[in-house]
């Protein structure tokens, strides 16, 4: 199988370069074509356009920020819809809305191809690891054809159901990591407002019930007060709007889902946007 991917961010790279070392052979491309570089090292192909990709290609990864982006490679005059993906498979991992994931299934099958939504949960550490975990929405024999590329991405893939389910799966997952980050922030804050010395209170979270390899893999962020993005909290930001949007259609009552969303919202202004999720910190710190 000729396998492509588009998409070349913060976790973009260390999933495609995953494929890659696997052994397969794989094109890219990246609308800043510099970002192909590192993968271009370990021997893939990097093409002009998503057109070109997909005529080399059997199977379609895409992994980009939000829906807008992937309308774009999706739409665009050399985009993949312009070219022949009969029999080719499409699968989108990025992180939007279930209704955006149905309606690009939709475009993608009306020329003969299939879809497959899987987004992640995890972070760029856990992604080098090949440790994420997949949720998967789409056909269980198209799901069964890319098993094998998912396992080289994931440690577990999880079928949630037809179109739409896996992006619901991870705005559910996203809510519950927004309102942690969230949750440890507080906590520093009311421990140091309080004068304790806060290696203690690392100390303390982790040989407590509320551990997590979430805070273990983000304890020297809280520590340095450094947060290199692992998870952008930008990312977050559009996460909880998703999310927000999403219990308002389904007439839920979410208010810690929509107390977070104000907090990261407010977050993303500033120069803590590009930081990583746990950033929220500093925001609230500077409050």
């Amino acid at each position: 199988m000729q396998l492509g991917w588009i998409g070349l961010g913060h976790m973009g790279v260390p999933m495609a370069l995953r494929l890659r070392r696997a052994g397969h052979p794989l094109h890219v491309y990246n609308r800043t074509a510099n970002k192909t570089e590192a993968l271009v090292a370990e021997g893939a192909t990097s093409l002009s356009s998503p057109r070109e990709l997909a005529e080399q290609s059997d199977i379609l990864f895409i992994m980009l920020a939000d829906g807008n982006a992937v309308e774009s490679v999706l739409r665009q005059d050399d985009g993949l819809l312009a070219s022949d993906l009969k029999n080719k498979i499409v699968v989108n991992l990025s992180t939007i809305s279930p209704e955006e994931s149905t309606q690009f299934a939709h475009l993608v099958e009306q020329t003969g191809a299939t879809y497959l939504e899987s987004p992640v949960s995890g972070s760029v550490g856990v992604a080098e690891a090949g440790q994420l975990v997949m949720l998967v929405g789409g056909d269980e024999a198209t799901l069964e054809t890319c098993r094998p590329y998912l396992h080289i991405l994931g440690k577990e893939s999880i079928h949630f159901g037809g179109h739409g389910t896996g992006s619901s799966a991870k705005l559910a997952i996203n809510l519950l990591l927004g309102i942690i980050g969230e949750g440890l922030a507080e906590t520093f804050l009311l421990a140091e407002g309080a004068g304790l010395d806060k290696e203690k209170i690392i100390q303390m979270i982790s040989l407590s019930g509320m551990n997590t390899p979430l805070f273990q893999g983000k304890q020297d962020m809280y520590r340095k007060e450094e947060f290199p993005p692992a998870f952008p909290l930008r990312l977050m930001a559009k996460d909880l709007g998703l999310i927000t949007d999403a219990a308002k259609r389904y007439h839920l009552n979410l208010p810690l889902a929509e107390a977070a969303r104000k907090q990261y919202k407010q977050a993303n202004t500033s120069d803590q946007a590009d930081l990583d999720m746990a950033a929220i910190y500093l925001s609230l710190k500077n409050q």
